[in-house]
């Protein structure tokens, strides 16, 4: 099935109008920088990181925007509040803000425009759309006349006439219409460094929140986006007051294809600042890896909520350390590091099936399947939650080949068994890369470990209970009926297990780790 996207203007899954190869644009509303991130700002970057992973995959050169908004009112507020200036606490969240994206593995953002950087751009629409008589002027600022736009509400899919002032469209007793929204607002006693020369009637002042995003992004990627991505609370008034006043301006659409993202939940409500139950990031990554909280924003499908729970984080980390624990096996097979595979992810790679399951083990060959269904999941609307079920699905088969290798004695057929466990670490890491994960080895604790001191005891236990297991051997030659020392082997490991503490015996060796 080739490539289909579901767009919140047509309300229908559609094929994606470009072509492998072709240049693909996509725009995202990002953050007002007035506090620290919390997660759920970054859940669009992450969904739409992975849609600019996939899309580069299938071939296509993308450019992904995400804009900085630092003049706002909540900015004003907050700055007023720490009794410090908007570009200074713009210019600290802003640092916040990319230090978070680093942190989960969001790489593929090309630009991050600044408002203030393009006022005079966003003047310029501004008095292109008041010589059309499709803005006008009152005494404190420039407002847009939705009546003048036909089709205004097509994106959220609101009549115009019971849309209501109030959440950021601001009430105004000089406005023609209760939805009319500001293009340029000017309030006397606000701070100097947010408020700019004007040409208005209204003097200085600063742009409206919805201006700024039409012009940063025509301005960075042109007046037709191929992709719009924002969280689902943006589609109004935020999204649908962007298209209006772009193609106002431009006549020509502004977005081929809308996708809205949905939200985190914290049990029934929306996590969000204005309810106060938000998880800041820094405070997050203190008690979960990066990973761990990438691979909960993806487990479900991008339009649907996300279910938010240290419960739920504490599930995907055991999930994480399955996966972690395969590659020690990898590497211990194989005698390569999983994590040195280079993944063929930006070269549109297309395995040929029937020669890659010729190097396979018959008893991996339903590793082709997975990865096709992988493929079919992604092509669907990018399905990153049905995805992820086919990469636990390659897990178990490279479990399988793991395994498979470790109880070969023949060393022709074992490395031949080796060479099919690496054929299926390619399809895993490659499935991984398009997902933006396991690019980097993850930290000893989250491998089930512990400190210098815990390794070192544990390694000595280990080598203790592997020097009994080799007399007790030896002992039961020449009285197999004699098992007190298979015995004391077994109560170490019994014992270790009330504590948490997990042996794994394999030709290569004994492991260890927590749970």
């Amino acid at each position: 099935m080739a490539l289909q996207v579901y767009s919140t203007l047509t309300r229908k899954k559609e094929p994606f109008h470009k072509k492998s190869g072709d240049a693909v644009t996509m725009y995202l509303c990002g953050p007002t920088v007035y506090k620290p991130s919390h997660i759920g700002h970054m859940v669009g970057p992450v969904i739409f990181d992975t849609v600019k992973r996939y899309l580069t995959y299938l071939g296509y050169k993308v450019k992904w925007v995400v804009n900085i908004t630092d003049v706002d009112d909540k900015l004003i507020k907050r700055a007023g509040e720490l009794n410090t200036t908007v570009p200074a606490l713009a210019a600290q969240m802003t640092e916040d803000y990319f230090a978070c994206l680093k942190a989960l593995n969001v790489t593929g953002i090309d630009s991050f425009p600044k408002a203030t950087e393009h006022i005079g751009g966003m003047i310029d629409v501004i008095n292109a759309l008041i010589k059309r008589d499709i803005a006008y002027e009152v005494d404190d600022g420039v407002y847009f006349d939705v009546s003048k736009d036909e089709d205004y509400g097509k994106l959220s899919n609101r009549d115009p006439e019971q849309m209501e002032a109030g959440a950021r469209l601001e009430p105004n007793p000089k406005k023609r219409n209760p939805g009319d929204f500001a293009l340029w607002k000017s309030k006397p006693g606000e701070p100097a460094e947010v408020q700019f020369d004007s040409p208005f009637k209204c003097g200085r002042g600063r742009p409206g929140w919805h201006i700024e995003c039409t012009c940063m992004a025509i301005k960075e990627l042109g007046e037709t986006l191929d992709i719009h991505g924002g969280g689902l609370d943006l589609q109004f008034p935020h999204h649908e007051n962007e298209l209006a006043q772009s193609e106002s301006w431009t006549d020509k659409p502004f977005a081929r294809v809308w996708m809205h993202n949905g939200l985190l939940k914290m049990g029934s409500a929306k996590m969000a600042g204005s309810v106060g139950n938000v998880v800041n990031i820094a405070d997050l990554l203190k008690k979960h890896s990066a990973e761990t909280v990438r691979f909960l924003l993806l487990s479900t499908h991008y339009r649907s909520p996300i279910e938010y729970s240290e419960e739920r984080l504490d599930e995907v980390a055991m999930t994480l350390k399955a996966f972690y624990r395969l590659f020690e096996r990898y590497l211990a097979a194989t005698g390569e590091d999983f994590y040195a595979i280079k993944p063929d992810s930006n070269s549109g790679w297309e395995p040929n099936l029937d020669e890659y399951a010729s190097r396979l083990d018959p008893s991996q060959h339903q590793a082709r399947w997975y990865y096709k269904e992988f493929i079919a999941y992604l092509n669907d609307d990018f399905n990153t939650g049905g995805a992820i079920g086919d990469l636990f699905m390659m897990r178990n088969i490279a479990n399988g080949a793991a395994g498979y290798v470790e109880e070969c004695q023949d060393t022709t057929e074992r490395e031949k068994r080796v060479q099919s466990l690496r054929e299926v670490g390619r399809f895993l890491r490659n499935m991984g890369a398009v997902l933006g994960l396991f690019s980097t080895k993850p930290e000893e604790k989250e491998l089930g470990g512990g400190n210098e001191l815990v390794s070192g005891l544990m390694q000595l236990l280990l080598d203790l209970r592997n020097n009994l297991r080799g007399i007790a051997k030896e002992a039961a030659k020449d009285n197999p009926l004699k098992k007190p020392l298979f015995d004391q082997t077994d109560l170490i490991r019994k014992r270790l297990g009330e504590l948490g503490v997990t042996l794994e015996d394999r030709p290569t060796g004994t492991t260890w780790r927590v749970g």
